[in-house]
């Protein structure tokens, strides 16, 4: 199964989530909104996958819920 093989990755994706999350508030805080959402739904989908190994459902769906906003904000972006 291809989430088991990726656990041996998990530490690397979570310094990789942490300096996404770095990167958007970064973003956040110089006023890119694009860059921010792009820097944050990686992070999210980041969390949602240690959520599924851990089977942490607090996080995972939270996660999810995030990662969608991302999504309907990176398209409203491009098509307004």
């Amino acid at each position: 199964m291809i989430l088991l093989r990726l656990a041996a990755f998990e530490q690397q994706l979570k310094w990789t989530a942490v300096a996404l999350g770095i990167f958007s508030t970064i973003s956040l805080v110089q006023g890119w909104q694009l860059a921010a959402m792009l820097f944050s739904l990686p992070f999210c989908l980041i969390w949602v996958y240690c959520g599924w190994l851990r089977t942490e459902p607090q996080l995972k769906y939270l996660n999810m819920m995030f990662s969608a906003l991302y999504v309907y904000g990176i398209a409203r972006y491009f098509l307004i």
